[in-house]
């Protein structure tokens, strides 16, 4: 029997033991590591829902993951038992016009682990034993932790972000939030040879984790006049998704400069200054989840390109998980909060 976590409505969290099945040809069954409790995870649990997605039936969330691999169908060729795995979340059609431009994170048909966005929902990896398409698994032979590895989906998320920002080389960035998505953003834009990042928040302990994760310098966005972040950075990164965060940005931006939203704003009530953009000739982008960053991400994590340590606050079992959300959700406590099969 394998422990299922499910989310019924807001504050709703139940549990089932299921039988596992077995894999079809090219599936592979995989044992949970870890998995870490995402913003989108802590909508379902506390609301029911994430903007316009709303629960509709029983969800078992959870998108980014890392296991080991147990039982694998008889045409599987690119993982064997025993293989501690990186899990990408997205099952793109591979068949739009969107995914053959290379843009699979757009399809029109994808299939997004541990959403609502469609119905019957796909349902996510916060349970003990899962199947997976053998195309969704990336093995991994480095010490890394599975702990760390889980950091794959949200830093695809910050690689995508710092992608569409363009050339970073020498450039100051400014990135709001430094929650788990700013932090990674932070060192995404290092990578990619950012000269001096700044990163914003309203909480001393984000701050204090980005700089951690690699901030050359941080501002508490609260406790200074507006002034004090006008024409900072050449690229801005919204990370935090809040619309006071957007509007930092948009004081921040130096004419000409780029704006990438990556969090999620609400969708009522946002004031946008499009003749400020006008003038001052701002590009505004959005960067939504990842595409091929990916195995990026994966790679850089298993080559210890990077240290995501600084941001795993704890881990927790999957049995604990009503407590994981609230300590997730608790920003004065936790970074990244993840949950394991025992």
């Amino acid at each position: 029997m394998s422990l299922v976590c499910h989310i019924h409505a807001g504050e709703d969290l139940r549990f089932s033991q299921v039988d596992p099945t077995d894999p079809g040809p090219n599936e592979v069954e995989v044992r949970l590591g870890a998995a870490g409790i995402c913003g989108s995870d802590l909508h379902y649990y506390f609301h029911g829902k994430v903007g316009a997605f709303v629960i509709r039936e029983p969800l078992t969330p959870g998108h980014e993951a890392a296991g080991i691999v147990t039982r694998v169908g008889s045409a599987v060729t690119r993982v064997v038992p025993g293989n501690k795995v990186a899990i990408n979340p997205s099952h793109a059609c591979g068949a739009c016009a969107y995914c053959r431009a290379g843009r699979d994170n757009l399809c029109r048909n994808m299939r997004f682990l541990g959403s609502a966005s469609v119905y019957p929902h796909v349902q996510g990896m916060f349970r003990e034993h899962f199947l997976m398409h053998e195309r969704q698994l990336t093995p991994v032979d480095t010490d890394i932790s599975l702990g760390e590895l889980a950091f794959a989906e949200p830093l695809s998320v910050a690689l995508h972000g710092v992608r569409r920002a363009g050339e970073l080389m020498g450039r100051t960035v400014l990135v709001t939030g430094g929650g788990t998505i700013g932090s990674l953003a932070v060192m995404a834009a290092r990578l990619a040879g950012a000269a001096h990042v700044i990163v914003c928040d309203i909480a001393d302990r984000p701050l204090e984790v980005a700089l951690r994760a690699g901030a050359h310098q941080a501002i508490r966005t609260d406790r200074v006049a507006p002034q004090a972040v006008a024409d900072l950075a050449d690229i801005c990164l919204e990370a935090a998704g809040s619309a006071a965060a957007l509007e930092t940005c948009l004081q921040a931006a130096r004419r000409g400069g780029r704006i990438v939203q990556i969090g999620t704003l609400p969708a009522q009530g946002l004031h946008f200054p499009a003749n400020s953009i006008m003038a001052r000739e701002l590009e505004y982008v959005g960067a939504f989840r990842f595409a091929g960053e990916f195995d990026w991400a994966v790679r850089y994590l298993a080559q210890r390109r990077l240290d995501v340590r600084p941001l795993l606050s704890a881990q927790l079992p999957l049995a604990q998980a009503a407590e994981a959300f609230r300590l997730a959700a608790d920003k004065t406590r936790s970074t990244k909060v993840q949950l394991t099969a025992a």
